[in-house]
């Protein structure tokens, strides 16, 4: 199998760009992610500066003003954002991976070349709108629909626990259209019958927009329908491949700077006259969760690089993800009892 003699390495552009985007983690998204949390909300001032760097058009072609990265790039980029919040990184990835990505995989040129410039420049952020109160995974579960109305479409439903959704610009819609039928929309802020529902309180990752979107007879004309009627679902699982990948590398990102936390902890915290660092429990526990990282980030790139060599990755990806959230919960749970 094609996935079985794959064998990646990294380009020195590649390293420099995720160098790039650490230097830029740590002087400005970590010395103020705790402020953002409790505020709560994502902080829009970083827009700018998340554009200027090219993060808010990651896979995005240099014609349309994205950075036109690599899909193993990309994720070297989701990991260091990973480490250094969540929830910036998690609007970044639904920003990137599931708006601007499913315009990539089934807009038209023409629609590419209305809605991709903004969203890579940062003038806006996108979302994503499938989950709903009652289908998230189940993606033909959909109940909100799409009815035709001569030239346009009259769209109705509730989307639940959308990322970015209350504070997005531009919004991918995917509406139902008859038995295992999906259809998509490009959707603009403000467009009427289309609001924003309730904004969700999380356990966690508060600087990251979660909320319900209402659609009520929200009219979109059929020059702004995503690909063909009743044939998005295929779109969709690409989609999802994709962002699994991304949400595999932010991940990482996360398990390892819990790790670095703990690791620091570790060297400076005495007991029985030495650094608990040279206590045996104490490295087996921290060396343990470094190799399951490690582990994980190989499964993530391996992945990426099929992507990128045009071979199939969903089998890839999907174990990527997995396993690199639950090393990454391990990771955080070790660091935890490190800390005491």
């Amino acid at each position: 199998r094609a996935e079985h003699r794959l064998i990646f390495s990294y380009r020195d552009d590649q390293l420099l760009v995720r160098d790039t985007v650490r230097d830029f983690v740590r002087s400005r998204i970590v010395p103020n992610a705790d402020a953002w949390n409790e505020k709560g909300g994502f902080p829009l001032e970083l827009l700018p500066e998340l554009a200027a760097l090219g993060l808010t058009g990651l896979a995005v072609p240099h014609e349309y003003g994205g950075a036109e990265l690599d899909t193993l790039t990309i994720a070297l980029v989701m990991e260091e954002l990973g480490a250094g919040d969540g929830s910036v990184a998690l609007t970044i990835a639904a920003h990137n991976s599931l708006c601007i990505g499913h315009l990539l995989i089934a807009a038209s040129e023409e629609q590419k070349a209305r809605w991709l410039p903004p969203l890579a420049r940062g003038a806006h952020l996108g979302c994503w709108a499938l989950t709903e109160p009652s289908s998230g995974s189940d993606a033909v579960g959909v109940q909100s629909r799409a009815r035709r109305d001569g030239d346009d479409y009259l769209l109705t439903g509730t989307k639940q626990f959308i990322t970015n959704g209350s504070i997005a610009g531009f919004a991918v819609v995917l509406a139902g259209a008859g038995e295992r039928k999906l259809t998509a929309f490009g959707v603009r802020r403000g467009t009427p019958g289309f609001r924003v529902g309730r904004r969700e309180e999380k356990m966690g990752l508060h600087a990251s927009d979660t909320a319900q979107l209402v659609l009520e007879e929200c009219r979109a004309p059929a020059a702004d329908r995503i690909g063909r009627d009743g044939e998005a679902f295929d779109d969709v699982k690409q989609v999802l491949d994709k962002g699994r990948i991304g949400i595999g590398a932010l991940a990482i990102g996360l398990g390892r700077a819990s790790l670095e936390v703990a690791i620091g902890y570790a060297k400076e915290r005495k007991q029985f006259g030495r650094p608990i660092a040279e206590f045996e429990m104490i490295q087996w526990r921290l060396a343990r969760a470094r190799t399951e990282l490690d582990a994980a980030r190989l499964l993530v790139h391996r992945a990426a690089s099929l992507a990128d060599a045009g071979l199939r990755f969903t089998d890839a990806a999907s174990k990527a993800k997995l396993y690199a959230s639950e090393a990454a919960t391990r990771a955080a749970d070790s660091s935890l009892q490190v800390l005491g």
